[in-house]
């Protein structure tokens, strides 16, 4: 595989994890051993938002596509391809912040739905 195919693959992989960290606890309620999964990938996104760390998946893409000859940037993923969705410009450590515990709150209220319903049920 070339280096361009990989890195476009690793975007897809990359927008696939994002939309598993905001959405996964929903598909928990579903099929309860997902959560085994999504509480350390939701961990995970609210760690690199809530500290503006780089995900390791950026750099890997952005070496992938200087293999590849393609132009790279200095923006991350998010920059390059969620920001309309996800990250107004401007982005400012506060609005982080506050992503971040939407993360934690929206997920929170699934959880404890999620438990709740564990709770009511029989093994």
């Amino acid at each position: 595989m070339s280096h361009g195919l990989a890195a476009d693959a690793l975007v897809i992989l990359h927008a696939a994890f994002i939309a598993f960290v905001v959405f996964g606890g929903l598909l928990a309620l579903r099929w309860r051993w997902l959560a085994a999964l999504h509480l350390p990938a939701a961990a995970w996104g609210v760690l690199i938002e809530a500290f503006g760390w780089t995900c390791p998946l950026t750099p890997l893409e952005l070496s992938w596509r200087a293999a590849a000859g393609e132009a790279g940037d200095d923006g991350g993923f998010i920059e390059r391809y969620l920001v309309v969705a996800l990250y107004p410009p401007g982005l400012t450590r506060a609005a982080q912040w506050a992503l971040a515990a939407l993360l934690l709150l929206g997920n929170g209220v699934v959880y404890a739905f999620w438990l709740r319903r564990a709770r009511r049920s029989p093994p």
